[in-house]
């Protein structure tokens, strides 16, 4: 029972961080670093946590999501232009994915590389307030797509928010505030959904009991990421993005004085 709190409190922890640009990855580590716990062997876990809140972004952007299901089968060229871009962006992150997959995996044990990234998050945090424009484009260039996915690539080490740095690199590349939003966190889907087929051959040697950690912190990872998401489109539109930055300084400070000493 304890194991499935921890794992519920865990999941909380992804919700609120997947969306908000304070780096899901690091708190997680944070998290289980505090709770002296380490459900569903690490990564896997996380991987588990993200693909809820993926499920979180279908719901929240269902009908743009449907529409270019639709567009992209009817041979729609605005929709099937913007699959492409997406799928342009996305090729960053599989590249460093699978090249530097063991590497990676061994860089969410360091509590140093945590806080060194959650301090970098706040600078890319920080920099929207001096790019984001109430008006601007509403689709990213195809190779804005491709510069944003290089942020989406850089955001898989534990402590770089995933949304702080695509949404900060796609408002310098010239998109509105919302436009942003959704192109980060439809990129962001696909990274999710592609990292869990990755793992999915894993879940076969998983004990029942760790299953059942699992789908409890996946359950709680889905309510707060979609109540996380709502709040992050809202600082968007009132620019108040750029505060977090101040957050992910202080946490990022922390965290590494904790490693150090």
């Amino acid at each position: 029972m304890g194991e499935i709190l921890n794992s519920i409190l865990l999941g909380i922890v992804q919700g609120l961080t997947e969306f908000l640009p304070v780096s899901s990855s690091g708190h997680l580590v944070l998290a289980q670093e505090l709770l002296g716990s380490n459900p569903g062997a690490g990564i896997l876990f996380e991987v588990a946590v993200h693909i809820a809140t993926l499920f979180a972004i279908l719901i929240f952007y269902r009908q743009r999501v449907l529409t270019l299901i639709h567009g992209t089968v009817t041979g729609n060229r605005d929709a099937l232009e913007y699959a492409g871009k997406l799928i342009i962006g996305t090729l960053p992150a599989v590249a460093v994915a699978l090249l530097f997959r063991h590497w990676i995996e061994a860089q969410f044990n360091s509590l140093l590389v945590v806080g060194i990234c959650l301090i970098l998050t706040g600078f890319a945090v920080w920099s929207t307030r001096f790019t984001i424009r109430s008006h601007g484009r509403d689709v990213p260039t195809w190779g804005a797509a491709l510069l944003i996915g290089c942020a989406q690539a850089v955001a898989i080490l534990p402590g770089i928010s995933r949304s702080g740095t695509t949404v900060a690199a796609a408002l310098a590349l010239g998109l509105n505030p919302l436009a942003a939003a959704e192109f980060s966190f439809l990129l962001g889907m696909i990274a999710m959904a592609g990292a869990g087929v990755l793992l999915l051959p894993e879940l076969n040697s998983i004990e029942p009991g760790l299953m059942n950690s699992i789908m409890f912190g996946s359950l709680a990872a889905l309510i707060f990421g979609l109540l996380a998401l709502t709040a992050f489109v809202w600082l968007l539109r009132s620019q108040r993005f750029f505060v977090f930055a101040w957050y992910a300084w202080i946490v990022g400070t922390v965290t590494l004085v904790w490693a150090l000493i």
